[in-house]
């Protein structure tokens, strides 16, 4: 049997929880704010989009004006964006779970999974994927 490697080391784990909060608190303050632009600051010219109804979006240009209509709308409810994991499997590279958690019990929440690459000392966003809260 072949052995599996473990991606992450816990010596990166404070750090990786630090870069994913900080993640987290720009897409808080989007929200508070109701800004699209705010929202995907940190998103990257080429990012990957998974949405919680099964489309996808290949670049920021087309994700941010999808955004902008979703804000426009108000399609979220007031939520609150708590990071669940987050972990570096390699230099340069977080992975992170953000759950957004509506305020309103009736309103949906989501969780996604992020992928985030260092460039240059900033963090960009490379890849996302968004998946409804649901009760079973």
């Amino acid at each position: 049997m072949d052995s599996r490697p473990t991606l992450h080391s816990a010596h990166t784990d404070d750090s990786a929880r630090a870069t994913a909060e900080q993640f987290a608190a720009g897409l808080q303050r989007a929200m508070e704010h109701n800004s699209a632009d705010v929202y995907d600051a940190d998103f990257a010219e080429d990012i990957l989009w998974g949405s919680p109804y099964g489309a996808t979006v290949d670049g920021y240009p087309t994700l941010n004006a999808i955004h902008r209509r979703l804000h426009t709308e108000h399609a979220a409810p007031p939520s609150r964006f708590e990071v669940v994991t987050a972990r570096h499997p390699a230099p340069g590279i977080l992975l992170t779970h953000i759950r957004r958690r509506s305020l309103d019990p009736e309103g949906f929440s989501e969780m996604a999974l992020y992928i985030l690459v260092e460039r240059d000392g900033h963090w960009w966003l490379a890849a996302g994927q968004n998946t409804p809260i649901r009760a079973r």
